[in-house]
């Protein structure tokens, strides 16, 4: 019997728990403490790579020198993660790496977010990455509290309806390819708006999910090696709310 659910985030799968909890690990095993501190590793990695890009489309102010940078982080940060998701084993390596990936291609889209609202929103950028951070720190709080218990039934509700997100994701690529409007996402109507602001919301959902995933790996004595694991899925939900916060506020700004 499983100890807990499946996860919406695709890197925290209760099958990996289920291939990894009867391995010995020489180094020691999974802790909260340790799968914290890498957390905030991967973080600073994020934010050291995003500045740079960032330098380079707002300061230097010289976008075209960045699209390499931005295309080069979305592919490899794409292929990094599926290589971790299959191998949780090279999540010590790749971690690190992923998050600098990301870095690279957050940082120029956060760039270009800038620059495109200084005018009717300035500081988006900033007001989305706070706003990020105290939701990341009130689930948090639910989650240590149990004003909010991660029970089998929340967890399938937030599985379907992450999925069906990421279905919505998809018919809108596709939609875009065939170069068909799509204003119920990319305009700045109020179902627009409304629909982020659910993704917003399903996004943090996420994140008691994760923290609930790094817990009970703990509890369980997981290799050391998944603390870098639980890390890159925490990152990878982060990074997921952070857009979707900054593409929220960029709707609201538009409206204006």
């Amino acid at each position: 019997m499983a100890i807990f659910g499946n996860s919406s985030n695709p890197a925290m799968k209760e099958s990996i728990f289920e291939k990894v909890a009867s391995v010995s690990s020489p180094s020691g095993t999974m802790t909260v403490k340790g799968s914290v501190i890498k957390t905030f590793m991967l973080i600073a990695m994020t934010v050291l790579a995003a500045s740079y890009t960032w330098y380079i489309v707002f300061y230097a102010n010289n976008p075209t020198a960045v699209t390499p940078w931005l295309w080069g982080g979305l592919i490899s940060g794409l292929v990094l993660a599926l290589i971790i998701c299959f191998a949780p084993k090279t999540s010590p390596y790749l971690a690190p790496l992923y998050a600098a990936a990301e870095g690279f291609a957050l940082g120029a889209i956060s760039a270009f977010f800038e620059k495109a609202f200084e005018e009717r929103f300035q500081g988006i950028v900033f007001t989305a990455v706070t706003i990020t951070l105290l939701t990341a720190l009130v689930m948090l709080f639910c989650y240590q509290t149990r004003l909010i218990k991660v029970t089998n039934k929340l967890r399938s509700v937030i599985v379907i309806a992450t999925i069906s997100i990421g279905v919505f994701y998809l018919v809108v690529i596709i939609l875009n390819l065939f170069h068909v409007a799509t204003p119920f996402y990319h305009g700045a109507s109020w179902l627009s708006i409304g629909i982020s602001a659910v993704i917003v919301v399903i996004a943090a959902m996420n994140l008691l999910l994760d923290f609930d995933f790094i817990e009970k790996g703990s509890q369980m004595g997981a290799p050391k090696y998944m603390e870098w694991y639980g890390a890159f899925g925490l990152l990878l939900t982060l990074v997921w709310l952070y857009l979707e916060i900054l593409r929220l506020l960029s709707k609201i700004a538009s409206r204006n």
